[in-house]
């Protein structure tokens, strides 16, 4: 999954976000102030930041305007806040904000906001790795613009191509990804476990498991 900052100066919301992204099977780094966050940017890299606007050291917002002009705001960033104003809003847009998330956060709104961003995020790097990759861009950025589906090409094979929705709660997306994977990696070393254990890195016990779980077919026959 994803690994998440949380950036809040208030303990409960801290531990609130942390309990929920945690369930949801996400790494969360928590900071209670910029310079705490300043750290913990520099040293996990995050998928993705959750940011609240006030804070006593130094305000969300002048963080991510930091952020930005230092070439720093290279994962979305997702504002927090009970009291802002739709003027910090927009600013906080303006200078490169995903979105902004109003407190009380309703479950909801949060799991919803934290999927765009990660999707965003992964457009992103997809096509900041066009060039290298020999790929040609759009002239409008990947990550700028909706898309329902994307085709994965891994090597030839049988199963090798899929296509997969991305217009979907994102454990679900992960769900139908993982089994596509491994009833590919069954196909390609004619339905052997052993084979399969070795080539996805997975315990045998631990792979019988986690086939059972997403309901991949292990009764059909071997080519």
């Amino acid at each position: 999954m994803a690994n998440i900052l949380v950036v809040d100066d208030e303990l409960g919301i801290r531990d609130l976000l942390c309990e929920i992204l945690n369930d949801e099977g996400h790494t969360v780094e928590l900071a209670e102030n910029a310079a705490q966050a300043r750290a913990a940017r520099l040293r996990e890299a995050p998928d993705l930041v959750l940011l609240d606007i006030w804070m006593p050291d130094t305000d969300g917002v002048t963080l991510l305007k930091e952020w930005s002009t230092s070439g720093a705001l290279t994962m979305p960033v997702i504002m927090m806040s009970g009291h802002a104003t739709i003027d910090t809003a927009v600013e906080a847009t303006r200078i490169g904000a995903l979105a902004f998330l109003e407190k009380p956060i309703t479950l909801q709104k949060l799991l919803k906001a934290v999927e765009q961003g990660l999707t965003r995020g992964a457009l992103r790097k997809l096509t900041q790795s066009m060039p290298s990759m020999g790929m040609k861009a759009d002239t409008v950025a990947l990550a700028d613009m909706p898309v329902s589906m994307v085709e994965l090409a891994p090597e030839p094979g049988p199963q090798a191509t899929q296509n997969f929705m991305l217009d979907k709660p994102l454990r679900d997306g992960r769900d139908e990804y993982e089994k596509a994977y491994f009833e590919f990696h069954l196909a390609k070393e004619n339905g052997s476990m052993t084979r399969v254990a070795e080539k996805t890195g997975l315990e045998r016990t631990h792979l019988y498991r986690k086939l059972k779980q997403l309901g991949v077919d292990l009764t059909r026959k071997r080519g």
